[in-house]
């Protein structure tokens, strides 16, 4: 059964595409440069633009599911021009992926949709399911639209999932990997003043979940890629340390975030605590539930 991951090269796609190549999937990265893509051994690359489905349309036609994880980094300098990129790349590859679905004789059975928790906006202490409402900063206006972006392809018969993906942890790219450093120079610390929520996830269970909630044709909607514990940012600082055997003493302080990331700093200076509900009462386990034993998984080599 074929998959198709558009914007399948990066940090979490190279995970995906290995895990359900191992499951017996014939999976199929979209890349605009498919020939420096770093994939796991089985998986096909294909040339894509971004923008249209020109040249990879066809492939849509029979295939089981369509992963859509297409969109520019939020992790650099956000200006006027990169919020505008930011926003366009995502609506124009949703586009795309309508364009071919609804081209196909034979449509896929479901499309899992990519999204974030920015969703949610920044939301203090409260605790927050798929059940409650968006935000209204940058983000959650540009998640709202970025769920919306693929809803046609529901009139034509195919099941949606939406995946309200938290931080995920792996030491080989995301957030985790830029914190290693500071922690292992004895410079680590919370960001700000460390109150605000992360909500996580590690890489192997976001990568379970995704595959779960493609193979579960029950499986419909929002639901949150986050672990069941979601912690404040300090008490997130202060494990990492423990982990590594590191202190962590020393806060990274809000202007400091504002000169380097301007607006974006915001992403990183509030947050919100964000439970998998919907995931839990669907069945799925899962394998690091806790900060912890997630972060002992990921560095025990650092031990």
């Amino acid at each position: 059964m074929r998959v198709l991951i558009p914007g399948g090269t990066g940090f979490l796609g190279r995970a995906l595409a290995g895990r359900l190549q191992e499951a017996g999937y014939e999976v199929i990265v979209l890349s605009r440069q498919p020939e420096r893509a770093r994939l796991p051994p089985g998986v096909q690359a294909v040339r894509w633009d971004g923008r249209t489905a020109a040249g990879w349309a066809s492939l849509a036609d029979g295939a089981f599911a369509i992963i859509n994880l297409a969109g520019e980094s939020i992790g650099q300098r956000w200006t006027e021009a990169v919020k505008r990129r930011i926003r366009e790349s995502r609506l124009q590859a949703s586009q795309a992926v309508v364009e071919a679905i609804a081209a196909a004789s034979t449509k896929p059975q479901v499309l899992l949709q990519s999204s974030a928790v920015g969703y949610y906006g920044p939301r203090g202490d409260e605790q927050l399911t798929e059940e409650d409402p968006p935000g209204t900063d940058f983000l959650a206006r540009l998640a709202v639209e970025w769920e919306a972006s693929t809803q046609p392809v529901e009139a034509m018969g195919v099941r949606r999932v939406i995946l309200r993906t938290g931080v995920v942890l792996e030491r080989d790219g995301g957030a985790l990997a830029q914190m290693l450093l500071p922690f292992r120079l004895f410079l680590g610390g919370p960001l700000g003043d460390g109150r605000q929520g992360f909500s996580w996830i590690h890489r192997a269970d976001w990568v379970e979940a995704v595959k779960f909630l493609m193979e579960h044709p029950e499986a419909r909607g929002p639901y949150n890629l986050t672990a069941p514990q979601p912690v404040r940012n300090a008490e997130f600082a202060r494990t990492l340390g423990r982990v590594l055997g590191r202190p962590s003493w020393l806060p990274v302080p809000a202007f400091a975030l504002r000169l380097a990331f301007g607006e974006g700093a915001d992403f990183l200076l509030t947050g919100q605590f964000v439970r998998p509900r919907r995931l839990l009462e669907a069945g799925f386990r899962f394998r690091y539930p806790d900060l912890e034993s997630a972060l002992r998984a990921i560095l025990q080599r650092d031990r």
